[in-house]
């Protein structure tokens, strides 16, 4: 398997790093022949894809943060931990989808909400509505009782001062009167034409009679 490994001992002060073929030990680092130590995973810390191979950030048995490094997956011999660490970023990743949809959904609903206010506060109030009494209907004076259905009763007057012979025409079961044509009288109601006719001729007749008595 390839790990990378640091050299000690040496004549150079600064440490070097260098890809060497070494057979897979435990977890602490051991001293090997020639002085090499072998570099152990402790904790995969991050991920990331570059140029389409995916590297891990690791962190080193043994090593502080500064000696934290970014490593190609196909050189690391650590599964366990890589499982690890993709069960948890899943999680993770699931975690903070969930927050932002709950806060987009909220976030909607307050603009909803705020819209919703702002034109309620920006309808304006109708005005109250004013009440429209309906005009009084006017009765056409130019209808009669022929007109209206209504049975002629009796004649209790004549005049043509119109130009026109014109009855005062009582109706039954009312107490208007109306003032109809004679010529339209005399085709509705001849009998009633006649009848005021006979009263008229018998007062006249009786009036004079008593002028020749006087």
């Amino acid at each position: 398997m390839k790990k990378m490994g640091k050299k000690k001992g040496g004549h150079d002060s600064d440490e070097e790093m260098e890809d060497v073929e070494e057979p897979q030990t435990s977890a602490a680092g051991t001293e090997e022949e020639g002085g090499e130590e072998e570099f152990v995973v402790e904790k995969v810390m991050d991920r990331r894809v570059v140029h389409g191979k995916v590297e891990y950030y690791l962190a080193w048995k043994g090593y502080g943060p500064d000696d934290n490094t970014w490593e190609p997956e196909e050189n690391l011999d650590c599964p366990e931990l890589i499982e690890a660490f993709e069960v948890k970023r899943k999680e993770r990743e699931k975690k903070e989808k969930e927050e932002k949809e709950s806060k987009k959904r909220s976030s909607s609903k307050a603009s909803r909400d705020s819209t919703s206010k702002e034109k309620r506060d920006a309808s304006p109030t109708p005005p109250p509505k004013k009440e429209t009494k309906k005009p009084k209907k006017v009765e056409d004076t130019t209808i009669t009782g022929f007109d209206r259905g209504f049975e002629p009763q009796k004649i209790i007057g004549a005049t043509d001062s119109s130009g026109e012979l014109m009855f005062l025409m009582k109706w039954k079961g009312t107490d208007e009167a109306d003032l109809v044509p004679a010529r339209q009288a005399n085709v509705k109601c001849p009998q009633v034409v006649i009848k005021f006719y006979e009263e008229r001729l018998t007062w006249h007749s009786a009036s004079a009679e008593d002028n020749e008595n006087d």
